[in-house]
């Protein structure tokens, strides 16, 4: 009988260790990314009053993001966000780049925004004229991005 306590005892062991490392496995952190912001080096490439919306397209591509006025500005939008376990997903990064257009299609301003403790900084411009004025679309594509439900907008 001791034999058949013993193996009981030794599954109960390795039940429990699986059930420990299946509890810290569902625990950890997973960070997912959302959206598409080209790297500094690929921005890097493009030259303002150079480049043609055409030449933007083939070294970085297009966004899924554009604006309405002025010939249609290009965005390009990314976050992060952190889950964990079973708590609500938090967005702990935003960023966007903006891609400013002529009337003829020439690159006119590459500006990139961030967000620092809930408010838009811009984190980098090469501008041939300033385009502050249009700070307040970016703060509003900056924060309505946040109040998308990805669980809600997956069906979950």
């Amino acid at each position: 009988m001791r034999h058949g306590e013993n193996k009981q005892a030794s599954r109960l062991v390795k039940l429990v260790a699986a059930t420990v490392l299946l509890v810290v496995a569902g625990c950890s952190e997973i960070i997912r990314n959302h959206g598409y912001i080209p790297v500094e080096e690929d921005l890097q490439t493009l030259t303002v009053g150079v480049d043609t919306r055409g030449t933007v397209e083939d070294l970085i591509g297009k966004p899924s993001s554009s604006g309405v006025l002025r010939g249609g500005d290009w965005f390009y939008v990314g976050s992060k966000m952190r889950h964990f376990a079973y708590k609500k997903p938090q967005e702990v990064d935003r960023e966007v780049v903006a891609l400013r257009f002529s009337d003829d299609d020439v690159l006119q301003n590459v500006e990139r925004f961030g967000l620092e403790n809930g408010r838009v900084i811009t984190l980098s411009r090469r501008v041939t004229e300033t385009t502050v004025r249009d700070v307040t679309f970016i703060r509003q594509i900056i924060r309505n991005f946040g109040r998308i439900n990805v669980s809600e907008a997956l069906g979950g």
